[in-house]
């Protein structure tokens, strides 16, 4: 099995003066968003969370809200927050966001809904500049990281208090640590990256999976317990304090991952055919044929015996795409959220082939951004 490849990286030129940077662009942009936000809802924060009368107060029959209210309740009460949840132990494993936003509060809740935002704006930054580092390290042009950061799934996570926001820029960190060859440091933000999100163990995976076909077993053993013992730790503790693990494939309503590729896209057809005909225009472009391309791309270099962390994670994040469970399936928003590891997986892969297809191609995912402008669509 050949080892894992390695090209140099490409030196940056130093620069005088102020350069304006993909990172500015989507700073401004994100900012720009979240004050439009904040000026439709009369200057409350709360809109950000979306919190569902259903959960809070308990209303029967109440509105559902979106998942960042079960953020905005951690954040402001851990220990008080399960009566809030839909599914206690599930909301529980994804902890650091709320936590840090409840830590910025320093104990004063009418500050985490201000603090939720500032989390997110400052993680969509700093993953964006993350994410030019990976491209420019690899002799790419930075500003193909705006596919990252101007993503609709990222955008549209900072105006609802969710997760991805940090969990992926603590990925993005992770895989620019690991291409400036500091091992353990990555596997460490992985970790904190699966405490953010568990979807990020999909990047932990590639890792891992290029670390076993290079047969690189110490190093492989390391990794795993570096970023899974954590993870297993809070399932064990959310297990004792709250009676169930936290894995799973959502909260209330939530479906679980399909054994049959695509089926959770088929049987949407005989529910209604007509929303399985729209849902397949939207998601198709944006999730599925992408997704499919990635697939027979990773394939592909693996058949030349390319086993690169890059090819790797292009491979896992591809190959969960068809059996994505129907429940994310029929929500837009959801599908976009799902798919962020895919994204950043392309981009990291474009710049190590190179491939200037696969970046410009990338950028089509700035297009989701319209998904963000009509707020009907939200939920709510």
């Amino acid at each position: 099995m050949a080892a894992i490849r390695h090209s140099s990286p490409a030196p940056v030129a130093q620069q005088r003066g102020f350069v304006i940077r993909p990172f500015h662009v989507v700073g401004l942009i994100a900012l720009v968003y979240i004050a439009l936000t904040l000026w439709r809802s009369g200057g409350d924060p709360m809109k950000f969370a979306l919190v569902g009368t259903r959960y809070d107060p308990g209303l029967p029959g109440g509105t559902w809200g979106y998942d960042g209210q079960f953020a905005y309740q951690i954040a402001r009460d851990p220990l008080g927050a399960p009566r809030f949840l839909d599914v206690p132990a599930y909301r529980f494993q994804r902890i650091l966001y709320p936590l840090i936003a409840g830590a910025w509060a320093f104990g004063q809740a009418w500050r985490v809904p201000w603090t939720l935002i500032a989390v997110n704006w400052l993680a969509l930054v700093a993953g964006t500049w993350f994410t030019e580092e990976i491209l420019a390290g690899r002799g790419a042009s930075r500003w193909y990281a705006l596919s990252y950061g101007l993503f609709g799934g990222l955008m549209m996570a900072v105006r609802l208090d969710l997760t991805e926001p940090l969990a992926y820029a603590l990925a993005q960190a992770a895989v620019l640590s690991y291409e400036r060859k500091q091992m353990r440091g990555a596997a460490g933000l992985l970790a904190l990256a699966a405490l953010t999100k568990e979807t990020t163990l999909l990047i932990a995976a590639g890792f891992l999976l290029s670390l076993a076909l290079s047969r690189r077993w110490r190093d492989l053993i390391e990794w795993a317990v570096i970023v899974g013992a954590p993870f297993i730790a809070l399932q064990v503790l959310l297990r004792v304090w709250l009676g169930e693990w936290g894995v799973g494939s959502g909260g209330a309503m939530a479906t679980p991952f399909e054994w049959i590729p695509y089926r959770g896209l088929w049987s949407l057809a005989a529910i209604n055919a007509r929303a399985f005909a729209l849902i397949a225009l939207i998601i198709a472009p944006i999730a599925l044929l992408p997704g499919l391309a990635a697939l027979v791309a990773a394939l592909r270099d693996l058949a030349r015996r390319d086993v690169h962390p890059f090819v790797c994670i292009l491979l896992v994040n591809a190959l969960v795409i068809p059996f994505t469970p129907q429940s994310t399936l029929r929500e837009p928003l959801g599908m976009l959220r799902f798919i962020v590891g895919l994204v950043a997986a392309v981009i990291a892969w474009g710049a190590y082939r190179p491939s200037r297809r696969a970046l410009n191609y990338s950028l089509l995912w700035i297009a989701t951004l319209a998904l963000a402008i009509n707020e009907s669509q939200l939920p709510g």
